[in-house]
């Protein structure tokens, strides 16, 4: 039983994506797929025994004041010395008043700016111009993409209980340290290991359950979901569904994005941020929806300035078209996008096949989030060229 279900969550997230495009996008005959995927989220939904009650934990009060980012700007200058660097802007008098029980993702391309607003807020970084007015009663739990640095020589249980001994779950219920610990997969036997003999993957699972055991109210939260395995982001994804506080989320991972946030900050690059109030699915459908912009083309009844002359001031300002370099890149990106877009469904298909050996299963599960990420970014990327298409 236990190992159906761990096959059938591994299919199911996979599936869960090609069901969510559009009818018209999934391909002819694809009505038997559909029946399979009904009977594979009944598996996949199903929980392990211990699992049976859902980790709902009493967070420390938090007021109604949380956070306004108050015009702040930030940038940084070109490398001195090295004619090659550019220098970058993160945000040009940004405003935004986080509002209670908000849960936000951040999304953009590498380099925007997401995780350095991150540490902006939480005061790593300095500000250029404006501030954070923070509320007295916000209290931040920060996991970043650097992770934490463990004594290697501690056990895992002994980690968590320098923190605390147990996690409160109100009306006088708590877990225990261990209990807590295996809640997120770590077994008995798994507690009283060394630090130094578990896998990235269950150091990030470590590094995260120090942070949840800390007890906030405000969970910031940079690239979760990275090294973590399937059953992991489920207990992760039920656990901030019912997170009675504020998150906020930066990743690239779009179903997990759309089951724990309901607002979106879009970094678009040169300090230009984007506030959209939906996920990150509906963000896209959205951006496919709006309407590109036309330049008019010009009639012989218009009409023209003489060369040099002055421009008509009545006359409609003209809107941005690509340049040649943005449509060699437009063009460009959609045959990476189509080749990429092949290579997911071919890797998608091996996985569920149960035809391929172990070592070919792990070298096609390390590609799939990689290849997630490029395919996420060049269509991020399509999206913004095709406004000016």
């Amino acid at each position: 039983m236990r190992a159906n279900i761990e096959h059938a969550n591994n299919l199911y997230r996979r599936e869960l994506e090609w069901m969510r495009r559009q009818p018209q996008a999934r391909g002819h005959k694809a009505r038997y797929r559909e029946e399979a995927f009904y009977e594979l989220e009944k598996v996949a939904k199903q929980r392990i025994e211990e699992r049976q009650i859902r980790l709902k934990a009493s967070t420390v009060y938090i007021g109604s004041k949380i956070f306004e980012c108050q015009y702040v700007s930030k940038s940084f200058p070109a490398r001195e010395g090295d004619s090659t660097s550019e220098g970058k802007t993160i945000l040009d008098s940004f405003y935004y008043n986080f509002a209670r029980f908000e849960k936000m993702g951040i999304v953009g391309n590498n380099g925007t700016g997401k995780s350095t607003f991150l540490k902006l807020l939480l005061g790593l970084e300095p500000v250029d111009a404006g501030k954070f007015d923070i509320g007295e009663t916000v209290k931040f739990g920060y996991f970043s993409q650097e992770g934490l640095l463990f004594d290697e020589s501690q056990k895992v249980i002994d980690v968590i209980r320098d923190i605390a001994d147990y996690i409160d779950l109100g009306q006088g219920r708590h877990l225990t340290a261990s209990q807590f610990l295996q809640h997120f997969l770590f077994t008995p036997e798994q507690q009283y290991n060394y630090v130094y003999k578990l896998s990235g993957g269950e150091k990030r699972k470590l590094y995260l359950c120090t942070v949840l055991m800390r007890n906030p109210n405000f969970l910031v939260l940079d690239e979760p979901t990275n090294d973590l395995d399937i059953k992991t982001l489920q207990i992760l994804e039920e656990y901030l569904q019912d997170f009675p506080g504020c998150v906020i989320v930066v990743s690239h991972d779009r179903y997990f994005m759309d089951k724990v946030v309901d607002h979106l900050l879009v970094f678009q690059g040169e300090g230009k941020i984007k506030d959209f109030p939906g996920n990150y699915t509906q963000y896209r459908e959205w951006q496919k929806l709006q309407p590109k912009d036309e330049v008019p083309t010009p009639t012989t009844q218009q009409p023209t300035s003489t060369k040099g002359g002055p421009r008509d001031p009545n006359a409609a300002p003209q809107k941005r078209r690509l340049t040649y370099k943005e449509r060699q890149e437009f063009t460009q990106l959609e045959k990476d996008i189509e080749t990429l877009t092949a290579e997911k469904a071919d890797i998608e298909n091996a996985l569920s096949s149960g035809t391929i050996d172990v070592e070919k299963i792990t070298e096609l599960s390390k590609r799939l989030p990689i290849l997630n990420e490029e395919l996420d970014e060049k269509e991020m990327r399509w999206l913004e060229l095709s406004e000016f298409a």
